[in-house]
């Protein structure tokens, strides 16, 4: 079935969904910080993208070694953008992230370096493994960034906890 998509539409529609997610990403990101945060909320969201991974079960979308440590060596480094822009604070008695307009600038300048990415490498890539390699960079990225946030997040819980048992 997928086979039969051409390579250039695959990429148009992957590309259009890259935007809608970004844009998806920073809508949530602007109505977490008005509510304050938990470890519910902190990891349960690469727990979901982990799901994600049943795409390898298709052939398709598989990756060779190489793939796989380039992808995700690309969202180790990309993650480290985003642990720089999260942190969080105390307010009212409860733990908020802190909103971060330099978070806003670097996911979209994320989104178009992983499109011209996308462009370039699909020409020598296949689109499918191409696919595998953005979700495997996502992850990657995903999860050293939400535990950075949960060690940060658990830090402050521990230190309130500390204040208040004095």
């Amino acid at each position: 079935m997928l086979d039969k998509i051409s390579p250039n539409m695959m990429l148009i529609a992957s590309t259009v969904v890259a935007i809608g997610m970004g844009i998806l990403v920073t809508t949530v990101r602007a109505k977490s910080a008005k509510q304050p945060a938990s470890v519910k909320k902190i990891l349960l969201p690469p727990m979901f993208m982990s799901t994600g991974a049943l795409m390898f079960v298709f052939p398709y979308f598989r990756v060779n070694l190489m793939e796989f440590l380039e992808a995700i060596a690309a969202g180790l480094l990309f993650s480290i953008f985003l642990i720089w822009t999260s942190k969080f604070e105390r307010r009212d008695g409860e733990i908020y992230l802190k909103q971060s307009k330099a978070f806003i600038f670097i996911l979209f300048g994320l989104l178009i370096v992983r499109i011209i990415s996308k462009v370039l490498l699909s020409s020598t890539i296949e689109i499918g493994a191409l696919s595998g390699m953005f979700w495997i960079l996502a992850f990657g990225m995903i999860v050293p960034w939400r535990l950075a946030m949960y060690l940060q997040f658990k830090k402050i819980q521990n230190q309130t906890e500390k204040v208040s048992t004095l």
